[in-house]
C-alpha cells in the first residue's frame, strides 16, 4: 500500500517545494534611534526613508520629510558628514508639498504630494552641503518633504547626519536650524 502511495507523496513534495517562503533581509530604515552624548534630541529628529539602504547601492532614494514648518520656506539648505562618500546627483533632487502617508501599517491610499518647481539646486562636494531654492515660497503649515534621486551609497554602512535649514523670506536672510535626519545605511 505504500509503495503504491509513495510517487503520489513524491510528486505533492517537490510540487509544494518552491512556495516556501524565501529569506529576505530587513531594510535600514528609521526604527529606535538612541542618541548619547551631543546628538540631537527626540524633537529635533526628523523622520526618512531609504528605498534600499545598502551600502555602495547605486541608485537609491531618500525620502527626507521636514513635517509642517511654522514659517514660509524660501530656501533649504542640507549638510551631511564628511564621512559620508555617497555622491548625490543634483539633476535627481525634487521637493514636494502637501500629501499625506496614509495608513502607515500598509500604506494605502499613500499620497506622495505635488512636486513643486525649483529655482535652482547645487550640491557643494567639497563644503557637503546641499542648497535647495522653490521657484516659490512655500508657505507655512504646508508639510514639506524632500526627495533625493539616484543616490549611490557609500561604501561602508553607518549613520550619517543630515543636517536641516531653511530660510524664510524677510529682510535678514538668516537660515534657521530645523532638525536633523538620523540616516542608517546597514552592513548586511
Amino acid at each position: 500500500m505504500v509503495k503504491r502511495f509513495l510517487p503520489v507523496l513524491i510528486l505533492l513534495g517537490c510540487s509544494l517545494g518552491p512556495v516556501t517562503p524565501a529569506l529576505v533581509r530587513a531594510q535600514a530604515n528609521q526604527g529606535f534611534t538612541f542618541t548619547f552624548g551631543d546628538g540631537p534630541t527626540g524633537r529635533q529628529q526628523l523622520q526618512y526613508h531609504l528605498d534600499n539602504g545598502t551600502p555602495g547601492f547605486m541608485g537609491d532614494r531618500y525620502w527626507l520629510r521636514l513635517g509642517q514648518q511654522k514659517v514660509a520656506i524660501n530656501r533649504i539648505n542640507i549638510t551631511y558628514p564628511d564621512y559620508y562618500t555617497g555622491i548625490i546627483d543634483p539633476k535627481g533632487i525634487e521637493v514636494r508639498i502637501g500629501g499625506n502617508r496614509g495608513n502607515s501599517f500598509f500604506q494605502f491610499r499613500r499620497d506622495l504630494g505635488q512636486k513643486i518647481p525649483l529655482a535652482e539646486v547645487s550640491v557643494d562636494r567639497d563644503n557637503r552641503v546641499i542648497d535647495i531654492v522653490p521657484a516659490e515660497v512655500i508657505p507655512a503649515g504646508t508639510p514639506v518633504q524632500v526627495i533625493l534621486n539616484n543616490v549611490r551609497n557609500p561604501n561602508n554602512g553607518g549613520m550619517y547626519y543630515f543636517n536641516a535649514r531653511i530660510g524664510s523670506p524677510g529682510d535678514i536672510p538668516l537660515m534657521r536650524y530645523v532638525g536633523t535626519w538620523i540616516l542608517s545605511i546597514a552592513n548586511n
